[in-house]
């Protein structure tokens, strides 16, 4: 029982209830940082890349955001290839990846009455990864060998933001495409 009590305090004081104020979510800047790698866009990175994100929130209903966004990571990898007339070897190639798409989020605020220091969303992101790969000289294999190209996406996302002030918040997204940490610029026309 005082278990139960002492985590019942932490939570309070973590996620205060009850003085919540209606406010918008729009003209709200995110960037962020991610990490790309075994999982995210394409699941054959085969090692963790950092990712840059960038979006910009509108309101179109109440507690409802549509966020326009651009995300960008770039690597390079060896492929050994050993077929036709050159020499079996190791090639370099370099990819940089821009997924690009719209984010639609419902912010859970009212529903928790969650202190307004505080924002919670489930969100819903569509778009396609644009990829520009790039093959040493003499490489005369498949150039698409892990993929097919430009990829259409579907993604889910949770995630929670902490106001710092009026102005600049800190949130955490979780995806089943990229999570990032990062930072949110309210009021921004």
């Amino acid at each position: 029982m005082k278990k139960l009590i002492t985590l019942t305090v932490v939570f309070a004081c973590i996620f205060p209830f009850g003085t919540y104020a209606q406010e918008t979510y729009g003209r709200t800047l995110n960037l962020g940082l991610g990490v790309a790698g075994y999982a995210g866009y394409y699941k054959y990175v085969n090692r963790t890349r950092p990712v840059l994100y960038l979006d910009y929130e509108f309101d179109v209903a109440k507690n409802f955001t549509l966020a326009p966004f651009l995300s960008i990571y770039t690597y390079s990898n060896d492929f050994y290839w050993n077929q036709g007339n050159n020499p079996p070897q190791n090639y370099r190639y370099r990819e940089t990846v821009i997924p690009i798409g719209v984010k639609g989020t419902y912010y859970f605020d009212d529903l928790l009455e969650a202190h307004s220091d505080w924002d919670f969303y489930l969100a819903g992101s569509l778009g396609i990864a644009i990829v520009n790969a790039n093959w040493e000289a003499g490489y005369d294999g498949d150039r698409n060998y892990y993929h097919d190209g430009n990829s259409l996406f579907l993604n889910i996302h949770i995630g929670a933001e902490y106001h710092i002030n009026k102005k600049v918040g800190v949130f955490l997204d979780l995806s089943s495409g990229i999570s990032t940490l990062g930072f949110a610029f309210h009021g921004v026309k």
